[in-house]
């Protein structure tokens, strides 16, 4: 079974200086029927102004990923991590039994877009930790590449968490195909362009939820940017 979400189905908010797409229920944003999807509990796409950002907050028991898409992300933690997080990075923080962290857009006249991921940890009460890798583009270009794992396989940050999560890059005749436990969930988030997945069409900012099934197959791209999740049931 395949279940697509448009990409204008989600939750929209505008604070101004931050504009916001959730795919699953946060903050002012409650939809009972989208309040994750396995052990997926969050994947905003945020927009951050020049010179703004998000204040220092916290976080416990939650494996955090931010992806970038355009733009750098400035990110400071009570770790005492400060890291510049550019576009082709994936970085890792596991909140653990308790984290405090800013993360901010200093670039001046550019917006940084950006995807927030949560994903529910399969142990609580871990020590605090960060981890941040650089994935090029060649490393994705028609394929799925392994970006994040419980294991740190195939030199993936390593989540403390019962998912994978692949990128790809697909454009023309480029294709993937990935084989499925029919008994996990797997969740596709177009981040950008166009795309064919299991011969249903989808564009940027669309979502499928995949339940039951045993092969995933990618095809038709049209610019397409796409991250694959293989998660808990």
């Amino acid at each position: 079974m395949m279940t697509i979400r448009p990409s204008g189905e989600r939750g929209h908010a505008d604070h101004g200086w931050l504009k916001s797409q959730h795919s699953f229920s946060f903050a002012g944003y409650y939809d009972p029927a989208h309040m994750g999807f396995g052990n997926l509990r969050v994947i905003n796409e945020d927009y951050i102004a020049a010179g703004r950002g998000f204040g220092t907050h916290g976080h416990k028991d939650m494996e955090i990923i931010s992806y970038v898409l355009s733009g750098e992300l400035a990110h400071k933690d009570s770790m005492g991590n400060v890291k510049g997080i550019p576009p082709g990075d994936v970085q890792r923080m596991s909140a653990g039994t308790g984290v405090q962290h800013s993360e901010f857009n200093h670039a001046q006249g550019q917006t940084t877009h950006i995807l927030q991921i949560w994903i529910e940890p399969h142990t609580v009460g871990i020590e605090p930790g960060y981890e941040q890798k650089t994935f090029a583009e060649l490393e994705k270009r028609g394929t799925l590449r392994l970006v994040a794992s419980s294991d740190g396989a195939q030199g993936s940050v390593t989540i403390h968490a019962d998912a994978r999560l692949y990128a790809g890059l697909l454009d023309g005749s480029e294709a993937a195909t990935l084989a499925l436990d029919p008994a996990r969930k797997t969740y596709v988030h177009l981040v950008r362009g166009e795309l064919e997945v299991n011969g249903q069409k989808l564009t940027g900012g669309d979502a499928a939820m995949i339940q039951a099934q045993s092969r995933l197959d990618l095809s038709k791209g049209v610019d397409a940017e796409v991250l694959v999740f293989d998660l808990a049931a």
